[in-house]
């Protein structure tokens, strides 16, 4: 495989924005169960991917069906497959194909080993024999559930269903005698499930017990690109990734007999921390806002500034590397001049327009300084993603003399909000760890300092 760089892989090494690599079906986002195996689709299947490996672009390109092939250039499918040694490491041994069922639809999949991480080859294929999705996402970490750290002693999980799409979720109420303060977890970008799985990483999981621990409830749940990725039709905004199910998940707490409505709090992490604002707008009665790894650049340049500097990991720049750079840069600064009909093929990580056009006016910053709540923005010292001198600086400057704003770095922490050492990169991210007990007392003493001003203040 050639070397190369190429942005829709990004999401496999954990990258702040886009979705993963998909063309045809959105449906290939979400979830699969085992079902049985095709033998004439995994046929297909199986010469797609030999197509590629021998770097076969043009036969590859035309098993395509046509609505795939015209949004999937033969030379897009040699930069995508390239891409993956260079950002995943050296590639091991391929799994044998198995069927799998997506919703009501059969695909055939494969799992293949990297060096720094198993992805999923996912391909679907339509009664005319042609490929009318092709899906490379992170393969399904799999852990033995009694493996996992169970809730703290005491606490309770309720399972939920959230919003218009009936998204699943979990409801954790602490040990103690309620009304509780409760918290709803926002994920970051790409279609995550509630524990905001990455690898072996499950930081919003960690998050939720360690808030759990210290008193506190918390609802997280599976973000509707995951659990419901048909309801986005062709064109979707940032309010339908994010924002109206977090507004919901606000309502849900509020109505629950064991949490305080008034004590009512969003903690977003990456780019649920950059919509946490328009979140506390949209919500005045949410209590305080926790702004996580928190974006405060525009979205097209924080990704511009992420495949600049994965590029340059291994010292160097190749040419092809500096071209797909330099074709990023150009197609984030035609966000600009984006409308909402703009066709998501030709748009900067394959997003509608409609999606650029609700984002380029949105300046996180500022719409903060507009909000009443308080805000705790938290920050990692090694995150290379959303970076010290990038973003929190800016929110430093905004709200640095701000009595509503609490600021905190936490200098050993990457962008999952887990402790490391060494320079940063995607490889620590297939690395087991656990989000930092530092950080969660920060966000349980915040809270607790705002329950005691909101007390003051309502003459309780």
């Amino acid at each position: 495989m050639r070397r190369t760089l190429l942005f829709s892989i990004a999401a496999l090494v954990c990258l702040l924005i886009g979705a993963g690599f998909w063309f045809g079906l959105r449906s290939l986002t979400t979830a699969a169960t085992p079902a049985e195996l095709d033998p004439d689709t995994a046929a297909v299947a199986r010469t797609f991917v030999d197509h590629l490996d021998a770097g076969r672009w043009d036969d590859a390109h035309a098993m395509l069906a046509p609505a795939v092939a015209s949004a999937l250039t033969a030379s897009r499918l040699a930069e995508v497959w390239d891409t993956l040694p260079e950002r995943l490491g050296a590639p091991g041994a391929r799994g044998p194909w198995r069927g799998e069922r997506i919703g009501s639809r059969l695909v055939t999949t494969a799992t293949q080993d990297f060096a720094m991480t198993p992805i999923d080859i996912r391909v679907a294929v339509d009664a005319d024999g042609h490929i009318d999705g092709f899906r490379v996402v992170p393969a399904a970490v799999r852990v033995d559930a009694g493996t996992l750290a169970p809730a703290p002693a005491g606490a309770v999980e309720h399972a939920v269903s959230l919003g218009a799409h009936a998204l699943p979720g979990t409801l954790l109420l602490p040990a103690g005698e309620a009304p509780f303060p409760a918290v709803v977890l926002v994920h970051g970008s790409g279609p995550q499930d509630r524990d905001g799985t990455v690898g072996p990483n499950r930081p919003l999981r960690d998050i939720a017990h360690g808030l759990a621990e210290r008193g506190i409830a918390s609802l997280r749940y599976d973000k509707r690109s995951r659990s419901a990725p048909d309801a986005f039709g062709g064109s979707f905004t940032v309010d339908d990734e994010v924002v109206d199910d977090a507004l919901a998940a606000v309502a849900l707490l509020r109505a629950h007999e064991a949490i305080d409505p008034a004590r009512v709090f969003v903690l977003g992490h990456s780019l649920g921390a950059q919509m946490a604002p328009r979140i506390g707008a949209r919500a005045p009665e949410v209590a305080g806002l926790i702004l996580a790894a928190a974006p405060a650049r525009p979205l097209q340049d924080v990704y511009v500034a992420q495949i600049a500097l994965l590029a340059g990991l291994d010292g160097e720049t190749s040419a092809e590397e500096q071209a797909a750079i330099d074709d990023a840069r150009a197609r984030a600064a035609a966000v600009a001049d984006l409308t909402a009909d703009s066709p998501a093929g030709e748009n900067l990580l394959g997003l509608p327009g409609a999606y650029w056009v609700d984002l380029r006016d949105y300046d996180p910053v500022e719409t903060a300084r507009g909000l009443p709540q308080p805000l705790l923005v938290l920050q990692g010292g090694r995150d290379y993603q959303v970076t010290p001198d990038d973003d929190y600086a800016r929110w430093q400057a905004a709200f640095g003399d701000d009595p509503r704003a609490t600021l905190r770095l936490h200098p050993a922490l990457n962008h999952l909000l887990i402790a490391g050492e060494g320079p940063p990169g995607p490889a620590e991210y297939a690395q087991a760890g656990t989000v930092d007990g530092a950080l969660l007392d920060d966000v349980a003493a915040w809270i607790g300092d705002v329950r005691v001003s909101g007390s003051e203040r309502s003459g309780e």
